[in-house]
């Protein structure tokens, strides 16, 4: 084997271009230093370190598509339906077409600005970072000679279309609702929400799930301190994943303990989250839950609907109030109704006629109880049962049954009525885990009314208020602006203003909340 004849010195590199006084090497570089890697010239530890950390023996979808770039070894790996098809193969056609000498001087740098035409490029240096980009759904390119890998954003999620939340109905307004895909969310708000300051952070939770959540302020009107303690327990979250997503997220920043109340709110609608945006809350979105988490939460957030914003003031304040109505009945009416029976001797003349005509074989109080737990199992069966179904079953359980109750001397048709007016009225109130926070109270209030009539109703409810002056949300006092009082903000709470005439975001501060 004759010997490899020795390159002559490109450009000789004088004593004086080193710092440290070495001389050049023999092809005019400055000598390596010592303990530095060079750059592989084969793939294949780099290709078999990702594939044995993926499991791609077990595991159909890992994908290890190996080419040639520029004369070099090279291989993009994947996961089978998550990048974009028509994308990559416009990549690697490019790039199986590059001539040998197109990385033969700065072929990082060259690949990143020159040779690969797309947007999302980034490199990591070893395997293990790219097994997590990979499970993400980038696709990881790994060219022989190149020292790190080179990461293609060319994810896309199977996912549906953006159609209207089936809970946060209007009748005028915006049909769009968040998907599943966090991304899409974000472009959802952008749209709306077409201000400089609008910051997006996003992070990653779960050890196992690396899920991904983003953070959303404006920062020039969110309360520093409290975006800083939101991003500090996102981080400080150690959880191996969050399979229920943004749910799963809400225990681990607001901490529940046997409190019902719920301490975030949750909307569909990004036309409701970019509005508190520019109020100075912040919003948290979670990949894979198709809500937004709105920080801090008070009482009266779960009793606003987007629909007061899409009619005149003046309606969208008489819409408020009946809804203001409709969910105090539906925790008050039944037990005040048993409160009035209990003490039907005591009652004036003109209230006499409260109560049944005729008893029925089980206490009154018992059957307000039944039948409140009645109607609870009825709407978890239509849960669960297929739409094209869910009709009859309602019929079944809300007419038939209670008609049989009825006729058997079970159930009075007054206990029917106002069991049934509270839970319409339930349906009034448009976020779902406040209804059923209240929903609990309601089984103690019937028992007080029952047992000490409408003393009792008044020490249940007394109880009740206590519980929500006890909570908070994170920094914001769960009654505010009713306790502590402020008076602007309950002004735009009892009523509907008009936009043009809100001119000041009351933005909730820990310092104007805490007075």
């Amino acid at each position: 084997m004759r010997p490899r004849p020795l390159r002559p010195i490109k450009a000789p590199i004088p004593l004086s271009r080193l710092e440290d006084g070495r001389r050049p090497t023999i092809d005019g570089q400055p000598p390596r230093v010592d303990g530095a890697q060079s750059p592989p010239e084969s793939i294949e530890p780099t290709v078999s370190a990702i594939a044995q950390g993926m499991g791609q023996e077990r595991s159909f979808d890992v994908i290890v598509r190996r080419i040639r770039v520029a004369g070099r070894e090279a291989a993009l790996i994947h996961l089978d339906g998550f990048i974009q098809p028509v994308p990559a193969m416009r990549i690697m056609q490019g790039l199986m077409q590059l001539p040998a000498e197109a990385l033969q001087k700065e072929a990082e740098r060259r690949l990143e600005q020159e040779l690969v035409p797309y947007f999302e490029l980034t490199w990591v240096a070893g395997p293990q970072e790219a097994i997590d980009e990979i499970l993400v759904g980038q696709a990881a390119l790994v060219v022989a000679g190149l020292s790190r890998i080179l990461l293609l954003d060319l994810r896309q999620y199977p996912a549906r279309s953006v159609e209207e939340p089936d809970l946060e109905r209007v009748t005028r307004g915006a049909r769009e609702g968040f998907t599943e895909v966090g991304l899409v969310n974000v472009n959802l708000i952008r749209r709306r929400l077409r201000d400089p300051h609008l910051r997006v952070e996003a992070l990653k939770v779960g050890v196992r799930s690396k899920t991904d959540v983003f953070l959303l302020y404006v920062e020039d009107l969110a309360p520093k301190a409290f975006v800083d303690d939101i991003r500090r327990r996102l981080v400080e979250i150690r959880a191996d994943a969050l399979p229920m997503g943004s749910k799963n997220l809400e225990e681990y920043l607001s901490a529940p303990r046997l409190n019902p109340f719920p301490k975030v709110r949750y909307t569909e609608r990004p036309d409701v989250a970019a509005s508190h945006l520019l109020e100075g809350y912040v919003v948290v979105l979670t990949d894979t839950s198709p809500a937004a988490m709105i920080l801090p939460a008070n009482v009266w957030q779960f009793t606003q609907h987007a629909e007061e914003y899409v009619q005149a003031p003046l309606v969208g304040t008489y819409l408020r109030w009946v809804r203001f109505v409709g969910i105090a009945a539906s925790l008050v009416l039944v037990p005040l109704w048993v409160a009035l029976v209990s003490q039907k001797a005591a009652l004036p003349s003109w209230l006499q006629w409260i109560g049944p005509r005729e008893p029925g074989i089980v206490p009154v109080w018992l059957q307000l109880l039944l039948l409140t737990l009645g109607l609870d199992i009825i709407r978890m069966a239509l849960i669960h049962t297929p739409t094209a179904l869910a009709t009859s079953i309602g019929l079944v359980g809300a007419v038939l049954l209670g008609q049989f109750a009825v006729e058997a001397g079970l159930f009075t048709n007054e206990a029917v009525l106002y069991s049934a007016l509270a839970a319409i009225g339930s349906f009034t109130t448009p976020a779902l885990e406040f209804a059923l926070a209240a929903r609990l109270f309601q089984y103690p209030l019937i028992a007080l009314a029952a047992w000490l009539g409408l003393a009792g109703l008044v020490v249940g409810l007394v109880g009740m208020i206590y519980v929500m002056a006890l909570t908070r949300s994170f920094f914001l006092p769960y009654l505010w602006p009713l306790a502590p009082l402020d008076r602007q903000a309950l002004g735009r709470l009892l009523w509907r203003h008009p936009i043009p005439s809100v001119r000041q975001h009351l933005a909730p501060r820990p310092d104007r909340a805490d007075r």
